[in-house]
């Protein structure tokens, strides 16, 4: 059977996207630049980066490695300025972090010295809300992540994914605007990292955020997004914006499905493009003395 053109969507993708689109804009990148000085003079990071991301929209930015996936993530979250160009979120510049984007790292960012609880209450904390109303709301969020039962345990005592899944409740607690994943399930065994991707979309779709991800997992990313952005290194440009034709709701057997494998194909092209052989045949040097029998 032939693989569908990554471009071809269903009848229902379309539709979908053409509801998503009409969507008002949260996070808008306008002309985004960002140059560092290296030992040899200026060094371009990213360049002139433009995009628009919808209200409740799940966004995947990938790349080769020095294309400034981090650059770009911690430019979004405050942390870092642009050279030239702007962040807005609601049509407002982004100068500093704030509680309308919560933070997800790949590390395990918890406080070693709060139980889970108050991990999750830390940012509520921030906002000003202390008592038994802020307990309460952070009481919801560990249900919705589904670790109510360790409410009372300390960051040593979990698994690596649910120390993640305690890092995504305290993130949305403070019921931030947008989202910011930076390869969270990056650290995670292939098991783990499979079914933090199901939680991930299970409350994605039971809260009104906007996902931005961060990854260098290709499956990750088509299973995940509704667009990918794919950013090419040296410097980081925006190379294509791709919007995922798999249907909703997403599942793990869908990496098998011809629309899934044609995205995926795109973006393997894209990322790891063909090294054409050079005309030469360089020289070989033997390191070993032990003859032809050496396997």
């Amino acid at each position: 059977m032939s693989t569908p053109d990554y471009l071809s969507q269903s009848p229902e993708v379309a539709a979908r996207f053409a509801k998503l689109k009409q969507r008002p804009v949260v996070l808008e990148l306008d002309h985004l630049s960002r140059e560092f000085m290296g030992t040899g003079g200026p060094v371009t990071a990213l360049r002139d980066l433009s995009f628009a991301v919808h209200r409740r929209e799940f966004i995947c930015v990938i790349g080769p490695s020095g294309c400034g996936k981090s650059t770009l993530i911690r430019m979004l979250a405050g942390l870092d300025s642009p050279s030239s160009g702007r962040v807005l979120l609601d049509g407002r510049p982004v100068t500093a972090p704030g509680p309308d984007r919560g933070m997800v790292f790949q590390g395990y960012t918890l406080f070693p010295w709060l139980n889970v609880l108050r991990n999750v209450m830390f940012g509520l904390e921030m906002q000003g809300r202390t008592g038994a109303a802020a307990e309460a709301d952070a009481r919801q969020w560990l249900d919705l992540v589904g670790l109510s039962k360790f409410a009372d345990a300390y960051p040593h005592q979990l698994s690596g994914g649910m120390k993640q899944r305690v890092a995504i409740a305290r993130a949305l607690a403070p019921n931030p605007r947008v989202l910011l994943m930076d390869e969270p399930f990056g650290a995670l065994d292939a098991q783990t990292r499979a079914q933090m991707q199901a939680h991930l979309l299970e409350i994605w779709r039971n809260v009104d955020v906007t996902i931005l991800f961060i990854t260098h997992d290709l499956d990750e990313a088509v299973l995940l997004a509704d667009r990918i952005l794919v950013l090419k290194a040296n410097p980081g440009e925006l190379q294509e914006i791709i919007e995922v034709p798999v249907p909703r709701p997403r599942r793990i057997d869908q990496l098998t499905t011809p629309e899934f494998q044609a995205t995926r194909r795109r973006l393997d092209e894209l990322i790891h493009p063909k090294i054409h052989a050079p005309s030469e045949r360089l020289p070989i040097v033997r390191l070993t003395q032990a003859g032809d029998d050496v396997e």
